[in-house]
């Protein structure tokens, strides 16, 4: 989740197809990743969710966090150790986006229909 969103806002198509499918495999929601992908302020999450992207998404762009962030956090039962975790994925994609576009990383076919098809057994 946190993935897709923040390589959407990088604008990173290998990060988004391929955390997408894996978004759409373990959610069990064949649509959130396109909807986090295409807005994800309007996309079927919880507010714990939105919380969690949106300071994600601070970190995704490089913004200052404040006490404030982290108490909006804290209102859905997350910690300064979660917002650590959320900030080190954030960060972390960041750096691999921006790699993936040194490259020229493109998506394997099978990433676009995985979690949106079901398998033949």
């Amino acid at each position: 989740m946190i993935v897709v969103a923040t390589s959407s806002a990088n604008s990173c198509m290998y990060c988004i197809v391929a955390h997408g499918a894996l978004l759409r495999i373990y959610s069990k929601n064949p649509l959130l990743g396109d909807q986090i992908t295409a807005n994800w302020h309007s996309a079927d999450l919880t507010e714990r969710e939105k919380a969690i992207i949106q300071f994600a998404m601070r970190v995704c762009r490089s913004e200052t966090i404040e006490d404030e962030h982290i108490a909006a956090l804290e209102k859905h039962g997350l910690n300064t150790e979660d917002a650590w975790d959320v900030g080190a994925i954030a960060g972390l994609f960041a750096l691999s986006n921006r790699m993936a576009h040194l490259t020229n990383m493109r998506p394997n076919e099978e990433f676009y229909s995985m979690g949106r098809v079901k398998k033949e057994k």
